[in-house]
């Protein structure tokens, strides 16, 4: 039985979130600069975004890029904004091809100009598809959506925009970046890392999360595939008991 066979495409995760991470120690690992690890992961990116596409994945959020990779060294954060623009502009038409809306989480304001020229783009013409979501989290940390979210809200609150009885988490929620998502049903992260890394604070309260020792530029449709089998092992209880649940019918 292929990989794919084992799949039931009745219990797919809508939402799968990826952390793609080891580009460097790839590069490390074969002698190769790291921007030739960021050129083979964004190979890996188009890899996974066509398998989710395929499979019927209705969200994808790829961490791309984080406020803390500002801090990195210059040459590779031009490299790295490059290489988005190089992909905004590549995979245009495979995305209406494909019926794939581009989204963005993030504090976009802190990317170069270019780079918000494009994306504005690629989201314009693509703002009618209807397929898979592709979201891309650039110039982005969980921290910061919070912040920003909090302090939109108490703007909205002195300008009576909003009540000032308690706020509820439906409405909080309205004020992320994420508001139009839903929350992910899988996170995946690449390369034996075990934690979020200020990745979807709020939002992954209730996700499953599959780590592997894959780094990312190595990571293909298989492993995709395997991380999706795992997830549809799993009991998602959501605070209840396994008794509380649902009963599904066999067959």
């Amino acid at each position: 039985m292929t990989m794919e066979k084992k799949i039931d495409k009745k219990k797919l995760p809508q939402h799968i979130a990826i952390i793609m991470d080891g580009n460097g120690r790839w590069a490390q690992k074969h002698a190769f600069g790291r921007i030739i690890g960021h050129q083979k992961g964004t190979e890996a990116v188009r890899d996974i975004v066509r398998a989710s596409c395929e499979l019927g994945i209705k969200y994808l959020t790829l961490y791309a890029f984080s406020v803390e990779n500002w801090i990195r060294p210059t040459q590779e954060v031009n490299a790295l904004m490059l290489l988005l623009e190089r992909y905004l502009r590549s995979e245009l038409n495979e995305m209406l091809e494909r019926d794939i809306r581009l989204v963005t989480i993030g504090n976009r304001s802190a990317l170069p100009e270019r780079i918000n020229k494009s994306l504005k783009e690629v989201m314009e013409k693509t703002s009618h598809n209807r397929g898979m979501v592709l979201n891309l989290a650039l110039s982005y940390s969980g921290r910061d959506e919070i912040l920003r979210g909090i302090n939109t809200l108490l703007t909205d609150m002195r300008l009576s925009k909003l009540p000032s009885e308690p706020i509820t988490a439906e409405v909080f929620l309205s004020y992320l970046d994420t508001a139009a998502l839903p929350d992910p049903d899988l996170l995946i992260r690449t390369s034996g890392e075990y934690r979020l890394s200020n990745f979807l604070l709020w939002q992954t309260a209730y996700t499953e999360f599959y780590f592997t020792e894959i780094l990312w530029p190595d990571f293909g449709r298989d492993d995709l595939l395997e991380a999706i089998i795992n997830y549809q092992q799993r009991e998602r209880r959501f605070g209840l008991t396994s008794d509380q649940l649902p009963k599904v019918a066999p067959g």
